[in-house]
């Protein structure tokens, strides 16, 4: 069964995998689904909570990996999030309702020659697009990513290992510089939170700019998306550092 962006469609969970204490891979079946998911895009996820008067929560959720035959979700359970928390206590063989993609931002159409990514947590998964996209094989472009990516501690840190081996083989086009607000005493990279200094030191003159992470991240940064998920205003960090609004793009 394929996507579609016109309705809600009931996909089955064929695997779950802890990622680390409070992170999961899902993945869904999606049988011969040829057409795949842009770069880069959303899919909303639909769950009718029945111990709340059967009210509708939708949320969505960045694919980090798609084939012909499944797509692949990681996702935080968060105590709070009616969503997460629902997902997290599925069994294989469970459907959840998906609608989609949604794109985001069209990559094929606009590339550009320096990419800034700025992430925090699971907001990785939208970067993670990018940057499987234009690492893998059948790739032409040259463009270059600086990415820096926030977490709370070092088991926080998602994709670690396939991020580090890519700065390995693309040592010339990707770099990632890791921020930890607890971090021990062997921990080498920078400390504490996301700085407007820390931009600027290693993300001074990005063609581009993509944001990600939680509304709090969000506000200090760039400024949170809208309510209705558009862009909204370009604030925080990213303003005062003088990017203007075309050249940063809240994932």
């Amino acid at each position: 069964m394929g996507f579609s962006s016109a309705e809600f469609k009931p996909f089955k969970l064929e695997k779950v995998e802890r990622v680390n204490h409070n992170v999961k891979l899902f993945r869904f079946s999606t049988q011969n689904n040829q057409d795949g998911l842009p770069v880069a895009s959303c899919v909303l996820f639909r769950h009718v909570d029945k111990e709340s008067e059967h009210k509708e929560v939708i949320r969505p959720y960045t694919p980090t990996a798609m084939s012909e035959s499944h797509v692949d979700f990681i996702i935080k359970d968060y105590a709070q999030g009616n969503m997460s928390r629902h997902l997290h206590t599925l069994q294989i063989g469970d459907e959840v309702e998906m609608k989609g993609p949604i794109m985001k931002y069209n990559w094929q159409k606009k590339p550009v020659d320096h990419v800034g990514m700025i992430a925090a947590g699971t907001g990785i998964t939208p970067m993670l697009q990018f940057i499987r996209k234009e690492f893998s094989s059948n790739s032409s472009t040259t463009s270059k990513f600086t990415l820096i990516y926030a977490n709370k501690e070092e088991q926080d840190i998602l994709f670690r290992e396939e991020l580090t081996q890519l700065v390995k083989e693309h040592p010339d086009r990707f770099k990632v510089v890791y921020v930890l607000e607890n971090a021990g005493q062997h921990w080498q990279a920078p400390m504490g939170y996301v700085t407007e200094d820390l931009i600027n030191q290693y993300i001074p003159s990005a063609s581009l700019v993509f944001v990600c992470g939680p509304p709090p991240f969000m506000e200090m940064v760039s400024g949170d998306k809208n309510p209705d998920k558009s862009q909204g205003p370009l604030k925080g960090y990213l303003k005062r550092l003088g990017y203007k609004q075309d050249c940063v793009c809240k994932l």
